[in-house]
């Protein structure tokens, strides 16, 4: 279950040596995109980030071009894992799904929560995998409805003021 592929693409674990560039690559598309409301000063940039970190406490996964050069990449938070946000017990959950703007239009975003699916349906006692995402991420939703994921407005939150994430969840 380390390495999953689709088309040109591998879906693997990152390395230590790839924490920075995996990192960037997510605070980019954020930044890139318009989704962080304080731009280069928003406090969530650290996070977006911080690899590192996510990688101890949950799957940090990447999705990989021929050349092994990560394109995107997602964590994973099992059941349990101090990362989940809205994942309760029975539950595993994805989170900072990010695709480096030169890897869009290769499915590597769709890879990426195929592999997140996956790992959830192999999960001992998982029998949900759920995820928040922002609602101008409107390429993410289609993607995460043509993956079988359903609305769940009445999980929608306020991590911030101003600020409220969709929520959808697929059932195992």
């Amino acid at each position: 279950m380390n390495v999953f592929t689709a088309k040109d693409l591998t879906i693997r674990p990152a390395e230590p040596h790839e924490y920075d560039e995996v990192g960037e690559i997510t605070a980019r598309a954020y930044l890139d995109d318009g989704l962080l409301g304080g731009g280069e000063r928003d406090p969530y940039l650290a996070v977006l980030r911080d690899a590192a970190s996510r990688a101890a406490h949950a799957q940090l996964l990447v999705a990989a071009d021929a050349d092994g050069k990560p394109l995107g990449t997602v964590t994973y938070a099992p059941q349990g894992s101090p990362l989940q946000d809205i994942g309760v017990p029975g539950e595993a959950e994805f989170r900072m799904l990010a695709v480096a703007h030169q890897g869009r239009g290769r499915g590597a975003g769709e890879a990426l929560v195929r592999s997140c699916i996956a790992r959830a349906t192999a999960e001992a006692g998982v029998v949900r995998l759920v995820m928040s995402t922002q609602p101008t991420m409107l390429g993410a939703h289609r993607i995460y409805e043509r993956l079988g994921f359903l609305r769940t407005p009445a999980r929608d939150w306020d991590p911030v003021p101003g600020l409220t994430l969709l929520t959808y969840e697929r059932p195992l």
